[in-house]
């Protein structure tokens, strides 16, 4: 086998090693929903504390990216990939032995930390394989797509479990076995060679200086008020349409699964799209249906919140992985990691207080979740105009051309 040979081959593997581990941490985040209320009913908890188990782990990850993203300059992609999903794999496993609700939030939290270290180590592993920074957002595009199959497989295998009696807990037993073979596949695997363009020391302060860059900024914000977003369709919409009963009870029934199938197709085919067009009139673009979706739902009632928020996933699809990947390659490879556990902590705190003011919002309307959904629709307005204005003036322009050339 030749060298360039071995050399494309071995590219494959590691692209498979990332995609793989999105979907993997995807199937337990994002089944949290289907797990509590069996924890309700196990430890007889309000839903309140229960909805710690979804605040948990995300605040663990906004934690993890913005005091431990700088590992991955430091330490190198492939140590610290190996050292978080270690640390998940194990702690999954200890799930089968939680016997308290506060013993559940603790590997939650840990769980949490773990993520935020290895995928900030996975996302500035993107960027060492990619070769400019348009194949940089295509493959982030279909490694978030990966991720939203993981949200797809996560709560069917809690539905499978229970149905057979078989505790919830066992999806964790999985992803943890998962997490075994990816560290192999990360072990085994050649990384490309990580190249220090700067001579600034790599720590918590350099990281945090970051956010002197309006980019980082910008392109945080933006992700925050899109996941912001995209949390009030998947944690508020079956409540905002429990009591539907109109001619589309099917669609009712099945709408966050076809939310995550609409965002799941629409992340492999935004990898298309972001290719072959310009992605600043494709993120607003986008952003102008997403918000069409949530101002036809608050002015249409439940009967047409049934159709479109499911639908708006479709739009969603492309705008957090090309933000993410435009917002990473802003800035140099050597600071990849960086920036992008800063990127997580933004995102991470959208997911984790977005849902929590559309719930203060609606309980003090009298827990009338469209009240909730008003909120979520200045959101998405909001970020329209935000990515109508990056359109408009396209302010990054000259410096991803100028990276594309010295660090791609």
């Amino acid at each position: 086998m030749n060298t360039q040979t071995q050399g494309q081959q071995n590219l494959k593997i590691i692209k498979w090693l990332t995609f793989l581990m999105f979907m993997m941490f995807a199937m337990t985040t994002d089944a949290v929903g289907e797990i509590i209320p069996v924890v309700m009913k196990q430890f007889e908890v309000s839903m309140t504390a229960a909805g710690l188990m979804h605040y948990t782990p995300m605040i663990a990850i906004a934690l993890a990216g913005v005091f431990l993203g700088f590992l991955a300059d430091k330490l190198g992609r492939k140590f610290t990939i190996i050292l978080g999903l270690a640390c998940f794999a194990v702690n999954s496993y200890l799930y089968v032995t939680a016997n308290t609700f506060g013993f559940i939030l603790s590997l939650m939290a840990i769980g949490g930390l773990s993520i935020g270290v290895f995928k900030t180590g996975a996302l500035a592993l993107i960027g060492d394989i990619s070769s400019s920074t348009k194949e940089h957002t295509a493959t982030m595009n279909n490694t978030e797509g990966f991720f939203a199959v993981g949200a797809i497989i996560g709560p069917a295998l809690v539905k499978y479990f229970l149905t057979k009696g078989v505790a919830w807990s066992w999806l964790y037993v999985v992803a943890g076995t998962l997490c075994i073979i990816l560290i192999l596949m990360a072990v085994f695997a050649e990384y490309p060679k990580q190249v220090k363009t700067t001579k600034e020391p790599i720590n918590l302060k350099s990281t945090l200086s970051m956010l002197k860059d309006p980019f980082a900024w910008g392109f945080s914000a933006g992700e925050f008020l899109y996941v912001s977003a995209e949390c009030a369709v998947y944690v508020w919409m079956p409540t905002l349409i429990a009591e539907y009963e109109g001619n589309r009870i099917f669609i009712a029934t099945y709408a966050l699964t076809i939310f995550f199938v609409f965002r799941a197709g629409g992340r492999f085919l935004g990898a298309w799209v972001t290719s072959r067009f310009n992605w600043t009139a494709v993120l607003a673009i986008f952003g102008f249906f997403i918000m069409l979706c949530f101002l036809g739902s608050v002015i249409g009632g439940v009967g047409t919140a049934v159709i479109l928020l499911p639908l708006s996933g479709l739009f969603m699809s492309v705008i957090y992985p090309t933000l993410n990947s435009k917002g990473i390659s802003c800035f140099p490879k050597a600071k990849h990691g960086s920036i992008a556990g800063l990127f997580l902590f933004f995102t991470a705190a959208g997911a984790a207080l977005g849902p929590l003011a559309m719930a203060a919002v609606s309980d003090a309307f009298g827990g009338n979740a469209l009240y909730g959904f008003v909120l979520a629709t200045l959101f998405t307005v909001i970020l329209f105009l935000m990515l109508l204005l990056n359109m408009v003036f396209n302010p990054t322009k000259v410096r991803l051309q100028q990276l594309d050339k010295t660090e791609y």
